[in-house]
């Protein structure tokens, strides 16, 4: 941030809160500067801009190593050298020798997410091999290498090297069924979501503190949060089934709603229908984002045109009956 350059533009308007400078001055000055920044980068490709951001933000995203060593080298395949990248979800460092090396980092610093697949074990009850990898939204467990296997993200609070066959089935198992409300009968479920974990009852979420309580949070415990959440005006609407979090782009929330005709994904102004295949509790983020694109790319339904009303003929008025002649009165005889 360029501190003296917003402390003179605040000088500058309050001059004309004043009365003591044109604000048409104080626009044209300033458009004539910006306009000249701009043009001179209209030509520029995004590789120079990048390159000119590695530079500038240097100290920032590349700190120093203790070790004097390159802090732009790559640590995985050491020969490339890291780089600001930028994707439609944002900006991420990365190796430039992608995609031979797929080594990528967060945007400012912290360590580096893991990048190979493990297998854990074996599910016992499906036969299939559960895996622990990373993806664009943070590391998972996976059920299997089918075309669209079960995947659940890790909590915050479980860190990756943690995690092991155990925890990857009891991941891979949620939602969690703790019960149905001895109110109206209704399912209260656990699951994560990305604000971390949640019970859900009818609509109504109640965040809990970490993982390891919603696994262990029996019917009672659940139904006081729920009343508590409903006394505090909780968070999510009639016919919310899940909170799958904002949108990476519009930070807009997404959520899995119940729907007259089935559920689907609602988005904003957008509504997805999710398929029949699909159970609503199995939709993530990542598969929400597909439908949403989808249904964007399909366009807004046309409207049927209502048949035009025929115009009713009109009627010719009727002709005026001619009034009937009056009969003389007949001659007095004399």
């Amino acid at each position: 941030m360029q501190y003296d350059y917003t402390a003179d533009l605040e000088e500058r308007l309050d001059l004309v809160s004043d009365g003591k400078l044109e604000w048409k001055k104080l626009l044209s000055d300033f458009w004539t500067g910006f306009s000249a920044q701009v043009d001179g980068t209209k030509e520029l490709r995004v590789s120079q801009v990048l390159d000119a951001l590695n530079i500038a933000l240097g100290p920032m995203v590349f700190p120093e190593k203790e070790d004097g060593s390159d802090p732009r080298k790559c640590p995985s395949c050491e020969t490339g050298k890291l780089s600001l990248k930028v994707s439609r979800f944002g900006a991420f460092v990365g190796c430039e020798n992608y995609p031979e090396c797929k080594h990528t980092r967060p945007f400012g610093g912290g360590e580096a997410a893991p990048t190979e697949d493990k297998v854990l074990g074996v599910d016992p009850d499906s036969g299939l091999d559960v895996w622990l990898k990373n993806g664009r939204y943070g590391p998972y467990v996976q059920l299997g290498e089918d075309k669209k296997p079960k995947r659940t993200s890790l909590p915050k609070t479980w860190p990756y090297e943690s995690i092991d066959l155990h925890k990857g089935l009891k991941l891979l198992s949620l939602p969690r069924h703790i019960g149905d409300h001895p109110e109206d009968g209704k399912k209260i479920t656990g699951a994560i979501g990305r604000y971390g974990p949640y019970i859900l009852h009818a609509g109504t979420y109640a965040n809990l503190k970490d993982a390891d309580e919603m696994f262990e949070v029996g019917l009672n415990r659940a139904v006081d949060l729920l009343a508590e959440k409903r006394a505090k005006g909780g968070r999510g609407g009639a016919g919310a089934l899940k909170e799958l979090g904002d949108h990476p782009e519009t930070k807009k929330p997404i959520r899995v709603m119940s729907g007259r005709f089935g559920p689907y994904v609602k988005y904003d102004k957008v509504n997805a229908t999710i398929p029949k295949s699909v159970d609503p509790n199995d939709v993530t983020l990542e598969l929400a984002l597909e439908y949403i694109a989808a249904k964007i790319a399909k366009g807004p339904a046309k409207k049927k045109k209502a048949p035009a009303k025929k115009k009713p003929a009109k009627k010719k008025p009727a002709a005026k009956k001619k009034a009937p002649a009056k009969k003389k009165a007949p001659a007095k005889k004399k």
